[in-house]
């Protein structure tokens, strides 16, 4: 596909006024071909740098005055328009067509990767209600005209600090990971392109010659912590965040690169982590986790969760949620994860939600309250209303939420491509797990 093949109606493309050997100007738009679909998308270049091939270190420019070499090291970190920041990346002088300059009409609403408009008569507007489950299943992200003043502030600010990635992609075990969000690496590492890390003890290097001589002599092979779950070749390791904080920390880091709002780095001693791993006889592999507060005033039994890009869409995610339910029911307390929730966070937990409820549901066969539910699974009220309501299962009635259902709506809503039976499950039996003795006692189930 050629660059001009791409356009939308929200871009115009023109002839560059400036020398083309000149670099180009931070803030101005081009075609750029991207790493991960190889099509032609307009993008901003937000940010320019070139690499110093003899020190291995990458210098960022600040001087636009250089004349570019398409046979030069320098690279261009771009925002895809329309795109979730998630997108952004560094890309090389020859991926950037400089003969397609780009002016972008901000006045107009972008589209999302999920949300392309179609021109076709036959397709019905959408209703409010309708888009709210388009935007939930399809986790569309609100526009700042969407926010309310002070969460647009915060966003806008939010966004502005982790703009740039420096870090483009990390060698984790035998992976080598595309990241998607800024992570505030220590100085020397956090302006790396590209970071080693021990996927067994979390150690983070700048040079690969450090990281395959760590391989040889790190005699980690499992997760901090104990472990208090093993079923086939998964298991799950409890780790204290006093006990064992810089492996926490790191932890934290690690996941950053792959969560956009996450503001916990290294005050981890008020958490527990929840690591899940895939067991050979090499050791034991981390392919995700969730921290949750020792104690939450705010009633969260989750704080963050990860599944690491490789090892997503194997239903790690929603098993790591299930887990945290278990936990909560032999803590015998209602709990929900700590808001706001990333996209695919939001995704995964209303999949959650809705299969445990509608599995409840189907063999129910007497009256059924909110509170019951409560108790059955350990989902708050709100988080029980607000699922139910996007299923149309639940009305409001003289001052009180009452369910609503039939067999058959429960049924069409279980065949429903959007909730899928798990394809892990937590088996119980094969947890080993008891809740502090402080807390045994504090009995939170409303």
């Amino acid at each position: 596909m050629s660059p001009s093949d791409n356009i939308s109606h929200t871009q115009t493309c023109l002839k560059p006024e400036n020398d083309s050997n000149q670099l180009p100007r931070i803030g101005e738009y081009f075609m750029v071909k991207s790493r991960t679909d190889s099509a032609w998308h307009p993008a901003q270049i937000l940010e320019i740098r070139k690499r110093d091939q003899i020190t291995r270190k990458t210098v960022t420019l600040t001087s636009l005055d250089r004349t570019l070499d398409e046979n030069s090291d320098y690279e261009f970190y771009v925002h895809y328009d329309g795109f979730n920041r998630r997108m952004d990346e560094w890309v090389a002088f020859s991926a950037i067509d400089f003969n397609q300059k780009c002016v972008i009409n901000s006045n107009e609403s972008k589209d999302s990767f999920a949300d392309v408009s179609v021109s076709d008569p036959n397709v019905k507007k959408l209703t409010r209600n309708q888009k709210r489950k388009h935007d939930e299943i399809n986790h569309v992200q609100k526009t700042y005209a969407e926010m309310d003043p002070t969460t647009a502030a915060l966003e806008k600010e939010h966004e502005e600090i982790t703009k740039i990635k420096y870090i483009d992609r990390i060698q984790f075990g035998r992976y080598e990971i595309d990241t998607w969000y800024f992570s505030p690496f220590p100085e020397e590492y956090g302006k790396q392109s590209k970071l080693w890390i021990c996927e067994f003890c979390l150690k983070y290097m700048r040079f690969e010659e450090s990281f395959r001589l760590h391989q040889i002599k790190c005699p980690i092979r499992q997760p901090f912590g104990r472990e208090i779950y093993r079923k086939g070749t998964n298991s799950v390791y409890e780790v204290d965040g006093v006990q064992s904080k810089i492996y926490c920390q790191n932890l934290c880091l690690l996941a950053k690169l792959f969560l956009d709002h996450k503001t916990l780095f290294f005050d981890v001693e008020p958490f527990l982590f929840y690591v899940l791993t895939e067991v050979d006889k090499e050791g034991a592999h981390i392919v995700g986790y969730f921290s949750k507060e020792k104690e939450s005033v705010e009633g969260n039994n989750l704080a963050c969760i990860l599944t690491l890009p490789p090892f997503q869409r194997k239903g790690y995610g929603r098993f790591l949620i299930a887990f945290s339910y278990e936990l909560s029911k032999i803590e015998n307390i209602v709990g929900s994860p700590e808001k706001p929730l990333s996209d695919l966070g939001k995704l995964s937990y209303r999949s959650y939600w809705s299969w445990v409820l509608l599995e409840i549901l189907r063999d129910f066969k007497t009256n059924i309250t909110i509170r019951d539910l409560s108790q059955m699974t350990s989902i708050t009220h709100n988080d029980i209303i607000t699922t139910l309501q996007t299923l149309n299962l639940v009305k409001y009635w003289k001052g009180q939420h009452v369910i609503c259902v039939t067999p058959k709506l429960v049924e069409e809503h279980l065949k429903s491509e959007h909730f899928k039976k798990p394809r892990l499950n937590v088996d119980v039996s094969a947890l080993r797990w008891s809740p502090p003795p402080k807390r045994l006692n504090k009995v939170n189930k409303k």
